[in-house]
């Protein structure tokens, strides 16, 4: 018999909360960023629900370029580096899996096939790499670029990176460390494999100075929405991060990218696909929506404005009227996706400046939701069901308060409807999440030889 489809649940973490004011809720904690003890707590209150993983997201750059919206904010200021962090993190927990952001256009393949593959081991196979091109000239600017690279160019140099990293995941085969004492042999020379990678952007030997993982290989996750990054993700992607707004608008993308992952010969359940959602809970909607107009009230109108301006591409509005139309303006190099995004909400919403940015301030395009239990529940099931999702990016508004009501009120509806698990499935998060194992590409070889 056939054990019916739960859905999946990441935590995924900003510092003090997905929602722009966050910070200044008068329960959140402010010095989140840098406070280790308030993630460990997160990590426990996700892993006591049997959330599947907690996500990092993450940039090499302070987004905001406006100093003085800048100092409002605590959003990408300051915090830690997310694998130092998950590392950290992997020491306090057992089963939460543990993903964080790396950029493919500011660092190079053998230190993410590294850094990941060692988390993995630490972690005892839970660990994450979510894969993105850089989306602000701020990272360019840290890295001895005057300017960012080409959508198309990052995301040709991606696809490559990617192909690199794989590769030298896959540098030893699962068995290629004997350790035998006896015979003085550390490791099995015929079960090692040079990469000897040469290619437009990489030229990378190897192998990798790291056993292969416990889980084959780290979780790959991805988080572009454009042509170019659904291409990717059906190509590379274990699980897909995405944002919709509409039932129709996810079944769409579900749709589109299950099938363009069964083309480039892969299992449509060999991908998952996991829309983001901001869910502002309380006992009643009366409750839940006095919560999200207190955190509405804090946004301050300049951080509002940055926040819109980096959101459309990098176009300053400081000087448009608050209370007048979003100006029409050219397709960005930045994120593509999420301009034309809040371009077609703010037309179809006719929404000002102010509308939109108050629009964008709980989850910046993600799904909102804001209600009862059983109201969320709802809207989360009929996602779910209806083929729009396998699982949630679940983006707390503040934190720990956010994640606290969730797991509290929601999970337990979840539970109660046979939707969400009440223990982990296995040990690594490839199991939990219910994908196949990768087997060393080695062994394909050998399959078709024979």
């Amino acid at each position: 018999m056939t054990a019916p489809r739960q859905m999946k649940l990441n935590a995924f973490i900003h510092a003090t909360g997905h929602h722009v004011a966050a910070w200044r809720h008068p329960d959140a904690q402010a010095d989140a960023g840098v406070n280790f003890e308030h993630y460990a707590q997160l990590a426990k209150t996700a892993e006591a629900a049997k959330f599947d993983a907690l996500f990092l997201a993450d940039t090499v750059a302070i987004r905001d370029g406006n100093i003085e919206s800048a100092s409002r904010t605590a959003r990408y200021i300051v915090q830690f580096e997310p694998l130092t962090l998950l590392a950290g993190l992997a020491a306090v927990t057992e089963r939460l899996g543990l993903i964080a952001t790396a950029s493919t256009t500011y660092n190079e393949p053998y230190h993410i096939a590294r850094k990941f593959a060692s988390l993995d081991h630490i972690s005892e196979g839970r660990a994450g790499w979510n894969l993105v091109t850089s989306a602000t000239e701020g990272e360019a600017l840290n890295f001895s670029r005057e300017k960012h690279l080409e959508h198309a160019l990052r995301y040709e140099r991606a696809r490559e990176f990617a192909e690199v990293v794989t590769g030298l995941w896959d540098s030893y085969e699962d068995d290629a460390f004997p350790r035998d004492k006896a015979e003085g042999r550390f490791f099995d020379p015929d079960k090692l494999h040079v990469l000897n990678h040469a290619g437009k952007h990489f030229r990378v030997r190897g192998p990798l100075n790291t056993a292969r993982s416990p889980q084959g290989r780290p979780v790959i996750v991805q988080a572009g929405s454009s042509e170019a990054g659904k291409q990717l993700a059906a190509e590379t992607a274990d699980v897909v991060f995405t944002a919709q707004q509409t039932l129709e608008e996810a079944q769409a993308f579900y749709a589109d990218v299950k099938a363009r992952a069964v083309a480039a010969g892969r299992s449509a359940d060999a991908i998952k696909i996991l829309p983001g959602v901001s869910p502002v809970v309380g006992r009643t909607r009366a409750e839940a929506q006095a919560t999200f107009e207190k955190l509405q009230s804090l946004i301050h109108p300049v951080v509002g404005v940055s926040l819109l301006s980096s959101m459309i591409g990098g176009f300053d509005l400081s000087g448009y009227d608050l209370d007048g139309p979003v100006p029409d303006l050219p397709e960005t190099n930045n994120g593509k996706s999420r301009q034309a995004l809040l371009f077609g909400i703010a037309k179809r919403e006719n929404l000002t400046i102010r509308g939109l940015y108050e629009w964008i301030a709980g989850a910046r395009g993600h799904w909102t939701v804001v209600g009862s239990p059983e109201e969320i529940a709802d809207q989360l099931q009929e996602r779910f069901e209806q083929g729009g999702a396998d699982g949630f990016n679940v983006m707390p508004p503040y934190l720990p308060g956010g994640l606290d009501d969730f797991v509290a009120l929601v999970v337990p509806e979840l539970r109660r409807r046979g939707l969400f698990r009440t223990e982990y499935e296995g040990r690594t998060l490839r199991e939990n999440l219910g994908l196949p194992y990768p087997h060393h590409s080695a062994a394909g070889l050998a399959q078709a030889a024979e």
